[in-house]
């Protein structure tokens, strides 16, 4: 299976924001939407990936800046600042199996998917799960189908 087939049965909708997008906003989008990633764009071009592994980074080092004196709110952080401005990129011609490799690897549970200079969407490691089950889920019909119409 390629990437390309799962993005397929997942859809294309993207969610994204720019560099300069306040950290606030770009956490209420993403818990208005569900979605544990926005994709970073900036002049139509791939900036970075935000996932909430930047953001729990940088909650954190605020929690320990704050012990010793006032750190800038979510409101005062840009995007730009805590994202992944250098994501692992998938191709649409990838192989699951490779693509999880690199996911493990890269420690990306969300990783873009590009043509050239063209974002086609995000795969999560959810996405990539789901995909290989109901792969799966149709092997396992089709060979109890074979084996239950078995020749005399």
């Amino acid at each position: 299976m390629q990437v390309k087939e799962i993005l397929r049965i997942k859809g294309s909708t993207l969610y994204t924001v720019t560099p300069t997008t306040t950290l606030a906003d770009a956490v209420i989008s993403m818990a208005d939407h569900d979605i544990g990633s926005v994709v970073v764009m900036e002049g139509g071009k791939l900036a970075g990936m935000l996932t909430f592994r930047e953001i729990i980074k940088v909650l954190a080092k605020r929690q320990q800046e704050n012990r010793v004196g006032p750190t800038p709110t979510m409101s005062q952080i840009s995007v730009a600042e805590v994202m992944n401005a250098q994501p692992a990129i998938a191709s649409p011609a990838m192989e699951v199996d490779e693509l999880r490799s690199v996911m493990i690897e890269s420690h990306q549970r969300y990783m873009p998917v590009m043509e050239a200079d063209t974002l086609l969407g995000v795969i999560s490691f959810h996405d990539v799960a789901r995909a290989v089950l109901e792969e799966q889920a149709f092997e396992n019909r089709m060979l109890k189908g074979y084996i239950k119409n078995w020749p005399a």
